[in-house]
């Protein structure tokens, strides 16, 4: 911490660190930019756009999370792509009246990928990003030529999301650094230390009296704390999607997908492919990110 008492961030200054835990050369900075599209009402959607050629991936991140969760696996995969920050999320302003709809939130992402990623071959979608694009694909078609769901189906519930919302509906702030990283530590016992202070000054932001709060939360209100994860709609529009469709489980406890979810994925999508991760929990690309890029990097071709 420096004497006045501010933890330093610098957005693009913790790439070196992403590769050295998990084992990427890292001769250069990689060429990154944040990016912001501004919507119909005036809001801005924020996006991290990798590398100077056009686009060939669009990435969705899951609840509370943001654009920088995909650090590691862009980077693995070295190509052209766009991470965008979801309405409520990251650098972006709130969804659409507040909401935080999944159709509103689709409309959203697709106005962004329009803009910067026209012509991306697949969109990626991690938990809630997941859900985002299965709803993408039916609201913009057009944009979706292939998709990949990180551990998430439509059949995702309170009881299978428990352990998750009980951490993202935890303290709305918090004393300190150290307070914070510890209880990210308890929830997340699949991820490094390293890994998760590094998530957290990505996804934080330490106020003018040292105390910190998540970026997520300045937009949270009182009424959507505790709602319960409700998509089983969804399983229609899976139905109808007849892209290339690939579901990456996560098979440690952490995961929130279960057998009956992977058979109705089937059932509903009988092209789909499934790839299990066995040293993976929900979160895919934090937990195996370089194993996950590469299997993006197969299914892109």
């Amino acid at each position: 911490m420096s004497d006045s008492g501010r933890i330093p961030y610098d957005e693009f200054g913790l790439f070196h660190e992403n590769a050295s835990e998990f084992g990427l050369a890292f001769e250069t900075p990689p060429t990154v930019r944040r990016e912001f599209v501004t919507m119909d009402d005036g809001r801005r959607i924020s996006a991290l756009v990798w590398g100077s050629d056009d686009p060939q991936l669009v990435l969705l991140h899951g609840g509370a999370q943001n654009a920088h969760t995909w650090d590691t696996v862009a980077m693995a995969l070295g190509r052209p792509m766009v991470a965008i920050d979801l309405p409520s999320h990251g650098h972006s302003d709130q969804g659409r009246n507040g909401t935080r709809d999944l159709s509103a939130t689709a409309g959203d992402v697709a106005d962004v990928i329009r803009a910067l990623a026209p012509d991306a071959r697949v969109v990626v979608g991690m938990s809630y990003g997941g859900m985002t694009t299965i709803a993408l694909t039916a609201l913009a078609p057009e944009l979706v030529r292939s998709a990949v769901l990180v551990d998430i189906t439509p059949g995702v519930n309170a009881e299978k999301a428990k352990a998750i919302t009980n951490f993202v509906n935890g303290p709305e702030s918090f004393e300190n650094f150290d307070a914070l990283l510890e209880r990210t530590i308890q929830y997340n016992p699949t991820r490094t230390v390293a890994s998760l202070r590094r998530g957290i000054l990505h996804n934080a932001v330490q106020r003018d009296d040292g105390s910190w709060v998540w970026r997520y939360a300045r937009f949270r209100s009182t009424e959507d704390r505790g709602v319960d994860p409700v998509f089983g709609d969804l399983w229609d529009a899976v139905s109808k999607i007849e892209v290339p469709l690939l579901l990456v489980r996560g098979m440690l406890p952490q995961s929130v997908v279960d057998d009956d979810d992977e058979a109705e994925l089937l059932r509903r999508a009988p092209h789909a492919k499934v790839i299990r991760v066995p040293n993976a929990g929900h979160s895919v690309q934090g937990d195996t990110p370089v194993e996950l890029a590469a299997m993006i990097a197969e299914f892109a071709e």
